[in-house]
């Protein structure tokens, strides 16, 4: 059962169990991304990632928050502008990211997906998404839903993050928050330490091994320039 002709053995790896479960320990604190998706003053999204951000600094995570006022739609402009280069910058920092959008019009809003489309999937031959850990979650102003979560963990999937399991759909925002935009206690809120919590577990077992992780047979056949012509080809 094991006779593969057409596997390159000069290219074949067997699995490292060494490499894959003493993954070097890293010192520094879990370095996490949040990003929200609306820009209104009382931005329900950005309520919800800076109550996101105190747990994970209990959990003893670093965390920075983007700011995608001033960010230029795709293509609008070109990839030097400073909001994108602010944002590259915070991506390339983390190890792990939290995504929290609204929902609009069923999906998640314009300015979410416009953050994540300024995110390269490739830059050279470096993938700065990919093996780093996700988290997504969702504030709705009516009724729960799933659309938008389940929309962000098809572009994880795409990014190559690794995404969690749990994730965060609070339905009905605008009666979540106190007159001071804390988050009252509740069982969204508890949902959301939780999604913390798995987000920083997730991060501390992978991140010191992510490279091993991500390394597949296919790409260690290519070499660096047919892998960067491969992946940046604007034509079938």
């Amino acid at each position: 059962m094991t006779d593969t002709p057409n596997i390159d053995d000069d290219h074949f790896r067997d699995i490292d169990e060494d490499r894959l479960l003493s993954g070097g320990r890293l010192d520094h604190p879990p370095r996490i991304l949040l990003l929200y998706g609306s820009l209104r003053d009382r931005s329900f999204s950005r309520l919800m990632t800076q109550e996101a951000a105190r747990v994970l600094a209990r959990f003893g995570a670093e965390t920075k928050t983007y700011d995608p006022s001033g960010l230029p739609l795709p293509d609008d402009t070109d990839a030097d502008h400073p909001k994108v280069q602010e944002l590259r910058d915070l991506v390339a920092w983390s190890e792990g990211m939290v995504w929290c959008s609204p929902e609009r019009h069923g999906a998640m809003t314009g300015i979410m997906k416009s953050q994540i489309d300024w995110i390269p999937l490739v830059l050279g031959a470096v993938r700065p998404t990919q093996g780093k850990t996700l988290a997504v979650m969702q504030v709705n102003g009516g009724s729960q839903s799933f659309n938008t979560v389940n929309q962000l963990r098809t572009l994880g999937r795409w990014m190559r993050l690794l995404t969690i399991p749990n994730q965060s759909s609070t339905p009905k925002a605008f009666l979540e928050f106190d007159d001071n935009d804390r988050m009252k206690p509740s069982p969204n809120y508890d949902r959301m330490v939780d999604v913390m919590e798995e987000l920083v577990k997730f991060t501390l077992l992978t991140r010191g091994r992510s490279d091993y992780l991500v390394e597949r047979y296919s790409e260690r056949k290519e070499t660096g320039e047919a892998l960067i012509r491969r992946v940046n080809q604007t034509a079938i």
